[in-house]
């Protein structure tokens, strides 16, 4: 599966941001989801992940209780909610596939997305 991420940019803290990535090229119905993030200097870390039949989610503890992660698969796309933005979450948000939410938020990860920036001011 090809992935393409969208949505990122210039938010102010406080703000609310959502984050799509469609996918391509098939095996989309039975692909759990995640959206990793990433600073220069840093390793990719886990925020989320849905489960291929969207009904098993996982977040990092950064971002519980302020962000959702949904599949959408008629449409192939997998969609990420984050409100109350702080500075702290600036970083480039990367899309995911893999076989599980939970082997996602372990890393595993099959295919990957291109990156987009999103950067909170303060």
């Amino acid at each position: 599966v090809q992935l393409q991420a969208s949505g990122g940019g210039l938010v102010q803290a406080g703000d609310s941001l959502s984050l799509s990535c469609a996918a391509s090229g098939g095996g989309f119905s039975r692909a759990s989801m995640g959206w990793f993030r990433q600073v220069p200097g840093k390793e990719r870390e886990f925020v989320a992940a849905v489960n291929w039949n969207g009904l098993s989610k996982k977040y990092a503890d950064s971002v519980k209780g302020r962000s959702t992660i949904s599949k959408a698969t008629a449409e192939a796309t997998v969609y990420f909610q984050m409100s109350n933005l702080k500075p702290e979450d600036t970083a480039v948000y990367f899309c995911a596939a893999g076989q599980s939410s939970d082997r996602l938020r372990l890393g595993v990860v099959h295919s990957w997305g291109q990156g987009t920036q999103v950067t909170v001011s303060s």
